[in-house]
């Protein structure tokens, strides 16, 4: 035989050898990297689907927790692993879209480095007064910051909570100023003493404040109502269209992961995420479920960083 018909054959035995362990899968125990500590709302919300896909998929799910590094630490762990469909990350909104832009010598690239599988779930941040403010919507603070520049401080928690702040300020030309906090205990705590008239957090973080009716919620950044926050309108709905930050959690698998796998895999989550009972303990996680094709992720993580990358550039945001 010919060299070039051994290399003909070595093709065709390599690519039959892939799409029989495309067909076979899963045949051992699958990995979900978790760039966050145990406990945090990412890894309870993955470890919760982890048993629902094990079920669907006839294997043991378990999940590697790799924190550090906002994020960066796993995620380049779950780059490197080999691309089998055995290795898993569940990235989210700083991991695969914001984070190469904030922090120096960021060595993954998502678009390159990852194979998108689905979208698991989002939650917009909640913008919240203290109970006693008169605030009651967007344009109540609009009108308050044009008329006292002390309304313009907001207690940030989070990067995401200084994203939205960074949007609001180029959507309404006002100048909002960011005060970051290490955490939402002290920013509430400052917040409900009156030493800043407004928060922006996480749902979950602002369950109990809101439902004690200590603060009021005046509006929610996703493009449209959540159910985590029901009643309350979108910024995007009080004058300024097209506003939109979420938060997020997708699946994602090492370049190159056969697309069988990934097919595998993204039919087993949106199967799971149609489930009411799915949908229903996600809300309680604080997520709004989501689910879609593989192509609507990369689609949707590649819009937000082309929004993000100008925005934090602009801004002069740097992670520490």
């Amino acid at each position: 035989m010919t060299p070039w018909k051994l290399l003909l054959a070595g093709c065709a035995l390599a690519g039959a050898s892939l799409a029989a362990m495309a067909q076979a899968y899963p045949t051992k125990p699958i990995r979900i990297i978790v760039a966050y500590q145990a406990g945090q709302g990412t890894d309870i919300a993955t470890r919760y689907l982890a048993n629902q896909l094990a079920k669907e998929l006839g294997q043991p799910i378990f999940i590697d927790n790799r924190p550090g590094a906002g994020g960066n630490l796993g995620t380049e762990i779950a780059a490197d692993a080999p691309a089998d469909g055995y290795t898993l990350t569940m990235g989210t909104n700083a991991t695969h879209a914001v984070n190469a832009f904030l922090y120096a010598g960021v060595r993954v690239r998502p678009e390159r480095d990852f194979e998108p599988i689905a979208l698991v779930g989002t939650f917009p941040m909640v913008l919240v007064v203290n109970a006693n403010s008169s605030l009651r919507s967007v344009d109540d603070l609009a009108s308050a910051v044009k008329g006292n520049a002390r309304s313009a401080d907001i207690a940030t928690p989070s990067t995401t909570a200084r994203l939205v702040v960074e949007l609001l300020k180029e959507r309404t030309g006002l100048g909002f100023f960011p005060v970051p906090y290490k955490g939402s205990g002290t920013a509430m705590t400052d917040v409900l003493g009156g030493q800043l008239p407004m928060l922006i957090d996480t749902p979950t973080a602002l369950r109990a404040q809101i439902g004690a009716g200590h603060v009021r919620a005046i509006a929610v950044t996703s493009a449209v109502p959540s159910g985590l926050v029901p009643g309350i309108r979108p910024v995007a709905e009080q004058g300024y269209p097209g506003f939109e930050v979420v938060a997020w959690n997708a699946l994602y698998a090492p370049r190159g992961t056969p697309a069988a796998i990934l097919d595998t895999l993204n039919a087993a989550i949106n199967k799971i995420l149609g489930r009411p009972e799915t949908r229903q303990q996600l809300l309680e996680y604080g997520f709004d479920p989501a689910g879609g094709s593989r192509q609507q992720l990369a689609d949707f993580a590649q819009a937000e960083r082309r929004k993000w990358e100008p925005l934090i550039k602009a801004a002069g945001l740097k992670a520490d």
